[in-house]
């Protein structure tokens, strides 16, 4: 590698060629970064004593990649954007002064295309000292020849090369000065020799503060800068561009970003973090070598459009219409098992209403879930470990069987649970309320209607001004009626007739034009038959809804001796090493019942909590992380929490921070756990952190 300091105009002059790789993203410099190299030529044009402005690196591979011509042809690794600025600028320049709008003594508008912008003895592609990728290269060649631009044009390249021209003709500087400012800026010439230097690595380290380039570009690079120019465009062409397109061109590359994450996880298991995908990308790779490049980028390909289909659009109208509502659910931690579920299907490992019965099963499983209040923050783990849980020879069979014997906070609601909370939620606030409304109008319909032209009505009126009509309705218990049923699903409903209806009586909500006899909706068709809206009817018709999302959103059922088959037993203590054997003498019979009271609701928090013995203390832990330890002893339990001091709620003031005193188990906090504590008080800072650790498991 050498690296030179070298002023810009000397770097540009001479015959050569900076040819921008396929892979390398287009040219995206806006108009407030092109403002402030401006304002850098303005500063260096109008101060005197400043000798120089620098400016940046330009990073080429010099030889090793391309083939020996008259022209010496640097592939650009790092700079290409403010090469291309640069290019633009002197454009620019050269045509005000080919129109006669100002004039330079110091240049001619000949000279400044022959110095710096063409290889004036060369002709076709080699006549140019930049090569642009892409549709920028065609519309970069076009402004120099001062051609129409064709209706495909790069349009960052035009608006610059305009903002650049208008400026200079606007400005106060004379030609001179602005031409005097340019000649200032200075830059670090570095030229690697790919047969001894790595490319790839100085292109990373370049860029190690990820500001520049995105995980997808970044990935995209690794892909393709060490191969051989035919072999990067022809991967590129045959799949990286393709996938671009699908993925509208990565403008915004967080959709790359989770693809690659959710890839990952399916690939190895594990849930890497946003920002770092392309390092655990990297290391993935690595650890494959066996597979080539061109195999895993075939791979990421056959994935990405998976991933496209699930999130964007798929062709297929079935399969489409479970990937909607999957969207709607926003489930997006569903997607590392449902892109392996997809390429099964691909398979033909299962058929296509085995794939829509998985969908349904995603869909039941996430929704009965939200309806149930069950914290989310598992989730991501769930579905990672449902893909190694899929036998392909019971495909179906095997998803439900692992799902329903998931307990605690990862648990399938059955349909009591699923049920109870329907009927009683605050379903008005929930984030899924118009789902819940539209699958129930729409169920069993074959001509849908859009919830979306109708508002949500509620039957006994949101005013806090209760009429006497309502109060009488309601009975004497009104306001608690009101209070406990206001927002329920059973006095929820859709009409187009919102304002008519208002805080109106229910004799006349039901009689208007437009009300509850005239709907034509499913929603409002027990209403019809209803004379009179009290605690009764409410309760009635939520039953009647509820009894309908059982069927939308069902269960999985298993008979017990299909389940059996998947049931797998706990390791005996005895293999544990240290068993509760060992412990026993510590305990009295007053902490020993104690400490079999909180063991029980600990390990019903999950199926995924363990518990271990240790020389010293008890663990309990979720995906290998310990989230309390229990210390036995005669007079009291001592826990400890493995959270940071002062991060639970702790209204009771049963936790110690214990962050600066020496203690045995995890964490920052203990609780001494006595006969006289309401255990429900202790399980319930257990729960939260137990909550706290499984979003770092």
């Amino acid at each position: 590698m050498k690296a030179t300091e070298t002023n810009l105009l000397q770097f540009l002059k001479g015959p050569k060629q900076f040819v921008i790789p396929i892979y390398q993203r287009t040219y995206s410099w806006t108009k407030k970064q092109c403002e402030q190299l401006w304002q850098d030529i303005v500063r260096a044009a109008e101060d005197e004593s400043l000798s120089g402005h620098f400016m940046g690196s330009v990073v080429y591979v010099e030889k090793g990649l391309y083939h020996v011509t008259s022209v010496p042809r640097l592939l650009v690794i790092d700079g290409q954007q403010r090469l291309t600025t640069l290019s633009l600028i002197l454009s620019a320049f050269s045509e005000l002064m080919e129109e006669n709008e100002k004039e330079s003594s110091l240049i001619t508008a000949k000279k400044a295309r022959n110095y710096y912008l063409l290889n004036s003895d060369e002709e076709d592609e080699d006549h140019y000292k930049l090569l642009l990728t892409q549709k920028d290269r065609n519309t970069y060649i076009d402004i120099l020849e001062r051609r129409d631009l064709d209706k495909g044009h790069s349009n960052r390249v035009v608006e610059n090369h305009g903002f650049f021209k208008e400026t200079m003709k606007k400005s106060d500087l004379s030609l001179d000065e602005i031409y005097e400012g340019i000649s200032k800026l200075i830059m670090v010439d570095i030229s690697l020799d790919r047969d001894k230097d790595n490319p790839q690595l100085i292109f990373e380290s370049l860029n190690s503060t990820g500001l520049d380039l995105s995980q997808a570009d970044l990935i995209r690079n690794y892909f393709l800068m060490g191969l051989e120019e035919k072999d990067q465009k022809r991967l590129y062409k045959n799949y990286w561009y393709k996938l671009e397109k699908r993925f509208g061109h990565l403008e915004d590359t967080r959709y790359f970003d989770r693809f690659i994450r959710d890839y990952l996880t399916l690939k190895t298991g594990t849930i890497p973090k946003l920002g770092v995908v392309y390092e655990a990308f990297k290391s993935y790779v690595q650890q494959n070598s066996h597979d080539s490049i061109e195999e895993v980028i075939e791979d990421v390909f056959k994935y990405g459009n998976y991933y496209i289909n699930l999130t964007f659009h798929d062709d297929d109208p079935l399969l489409e219409r479970y990937f909607k509502e999957i969207r709607s659910l926003k489930v997006d931690v569903s997607y590392p098992f449902l892109l392996k579920v997809y390429e099964d299907y691909t398979c033909n490992l299962l058929n296509r209403d085995g794939f829509s019965e998985v969908l349904e099963l995603v869909i039941s499983y996430v929704f009965r879930r939200a309806i149930c209040g069950i914290p989310t923050n598992s989730l991501n783990k769930t579905f990672a470990s449902l893909i190694r849980e899929v036998n392909s020879e019971e495909y179906t069979k095997s998803i439900k069987a692992a799902l329903l014997l998931r307990t605690g906070y990862r648990r399938f609601p059955s349909d009591e649970e699923f049920k109870r909370k329907l009927v009683m939620k605050d379903v008005y606030n929930f984030r899924s309320r118009n789902t819940l409304l539209r699958k129930l109008e729409n169920f069993n319909r074959k001509e849908p209607i859009n919830v979306e032209n109708y508002t949500i009505e509620h039957i006994v009126p949101q005013n806090k001004n209760v009429s006497d009509a309502w109060q009488n309705e309601l009975g004497p218990d009104w306001k608690q009626i009101k209070e406990e049923y206001l927002h329920t699903l059973g006095n929820l409903t859709l009409t187009g007739y919102n304002s008519e209806l208002s805080d109106r009586s229910f004799e006349e909500k039901s009689k208007l034009k437009g009300g509850f006899n005239d709907s034509p909706l499913w929603l409002n068709r027990s209403l019809a038959n209803c004379r009179k809206w009290d605690e009764s009817a409410i309760k009635e018709r939520a039953d009647i809804l509820a009894g309908r999302a059982l069927q939308i959103w069902p269960y999985a059922n298993l008979s017990e001796e299909e389940l059996a088959k998947y049931r797998v037993n706990d390791p005996s203590e005895a293999d544990q090493g240290y068993t509760l054997r060992y412990h026993e003498d510590t305990f009295s019979s007053d902490t020993l019942a104690i400490y079999e009271k909180l063991k029980m609701k600990i390990l019903n928090l999950d199926t995924s909590i363990t518990e271990e013995f240790k020389k010293y203390y008890i663990a309990y832990k979720t995906d290998g992380h310990n989230f309390v330890d229990l210390e036995p002893a005669k007079a009291h339990l001592k826990l400890w929490l493995n959270v940071k001091a002062n991060s639970l709620h702790d209204p009771n003031h049963l936790t110690k921070d214990v962050s600066n005193i020496g203690h045995r188990g995890n964490g920052e906090l203990e609780i001494k756990v006595t006969p006289n504590i309401d255990p429900e008080l202790v399980m319930d800072l257990i729960k939260q952190s137990y909550e706290q650790n499984l979003e770092y498991a």
